[in-house]
């Protein structure tokens, strides 16, 4: 690769990404290549005739090699967009999803009016990660009261690093085990979770950027997956104020598994089960008694 012109490069990388069977194999280059010279995409196309030096050209190299690794993209740049917003990622921080952009638009809608007169309400996330979701809720609904919490420590260092760089809105993080660390005197209008659902027998059938990089606490949902939201409904009906909401993500496949559950608390009233633009049943939102 020596004394290449970056089209060329380019041209070269995406031909070997594809014969390891690297997804987005020209897109990947390219966003690898900007990543490594501190350029924007544009900036590739501006400059195509322009030689790499040989630092420039190790670099690349190294990054081309974590990559057909089957470590993820967002590892290897440290970011992630969701949202409108680019977020900080890390190894030990589950990579943020589109498909989850849907739990922040029905949050938005169970929040309401976002503008000055509406009322104050209590917002919880469960395992932030990141913080994708607690943040970005807090950018387009500020008005409101925020927190999250995550077992993880390096999540919850991630999530303060991009509260800080993202949102003016306060949001109090917390180290626990769902709601082990929460005072059992606090209630909250709207309880939001992307927690693992993945049942465990299937975690070895993942793509291996998955099963190999991202954090097995954040995917491993137990034997039939419900483990933790057997446990979030469970504990949230404590915590709840009346007429307040639960909404998760849970697995395409878990409607019914997660109805049964809700039925075991006569303190919910309701539930409501949300698909994505795919059309497959992304979220179940869930009404406590008022």
């Amino acid at each position: 690769m020596g004394g290449w012109t970056i089209i060329k490069v380019l041209s070269w990388t995406e031909s070997y990404f594809k014969e390891h069977s690297v997804g987005s194999p020209r897109l990947t280059a390219e966003i690898l290549l900007c990543f490594s010279l501190g350029f924007r995409r544009l900036d590739l196309y501006l400059q195509h005739d322009r030689p790499l030096e040989k630092e420039e050209l190790a670099r690349f190299k190294s990054l081309i090699k974590r990559r057909i690794d089957h470590e993820p993209v967002a590892y290897i740049t440290g970011e992630k967009g969701f949202y409108e917003s680019e977020f900080q990622v890390q190894k030990g921080v589950l990579i943020p999803r589109p498909d989850t952009e849907v739990l922040v638009e029905t949050a938005m809608e169970l929040l309401g009016s976002c503008g000055d007169s509406s009322p104050v309400k209590n917002v919880l996330e469960l395992g932030v990660g990141s913080g994708a979701i607690v943040i970005s809720l807090a950018r387009t609904c500020p008005g409101h009261t925020y927190f999250g919490c995550d077992l993880s420590r390096v999540a919850l260092e991630t999530a303060a690093k991009n509260a800080g760089a993202l949102t003016q809105t306060p949001i109090r993080f917390f180290q626990g085990s769902w709601f082990d660390a929460l005072n059992p005197k606090e209630y909250f209008d709207l309880i939001v979770s992307n927690p693992p659902y993945i049942p465990t027998r299937e975690l070895e059938n993942l793509a291996p950027e998955i099963k190999s990089h991202e954090p097995r606490l954040a995917l491993d949902g137990g034997a039939d997956g419900l483990d933790s939201i057997r446990n979030i409904l469970g504990c949230a009906v404590k915590y709840l104020v009346p007429g307040g909401h639960v909404l998760m993500e849970i697995g395409f496949d878990q409607r019914d598994g997660v109805a049964s559950i809700v039925q075991n608390f006569p303190e919910y009233e309701t539930i409501e089960f949300i698909k994505d633009l795919a059309g497959h049943t992304r979220l179940a939102c869930v009404r406590k008694s008022g």
